[in-house]
């Protein structure tokens, strides 16, 4: 017996080999140039779309991005800031809703407990 499964429409279907991810390359430390902050804010970014496609991708992305290096971790931390405050601005201005608004209901919603995860 193989691995491979029947599926709807004659196709063969076969698990994927699980991949143990490389360790993420360092981040630069934190400076007060741009370079530094612009890549702290794309690594943020693809964590944040890992989590919005799959509970798999985002374990993937959390041990794929997210560095070791504790320099290089506060800078993915500031990057996740920098993010968040984008965020709160662009809600701002599509919905007029204050950020402290924002961040309130946000704060009632997380005591809550768990979400179901956004699916598009």
């Amino acid at each position: 017996m193989d691995d491979m499964t029947d599926t709807p429409g004659g196709r063969r279907w076969r698990p994927r080999a699980r991949k143990i991810p490389e360790p993420a390359r360092p981040a630069e430390p934190a400076r007060e140039d741009g370079p530094a902050a612009a890549g702290a804010m794309q690594l943020a970014i693809g964590l944040l779309t890992a989590s919005l496609d799959s509970p798999e991708l985002e374990e993937w992305a959390a041990w794929a991005l997210v560095p070791e290096d504790p320099d290089a971790l506060a800078s993915v931390i500031a990057g996740l800031h920098l993010v968040n405050l984008l965020l709160l601005r662009e809600l701002h201005d599509a919905t007029g809703r204050p950020p402290a608004s924002t961040l309130q209901k946000l704060a009632i919603v997380a005591a809550a407990g768990p979400q179901r995860p956004c699916t598009g």
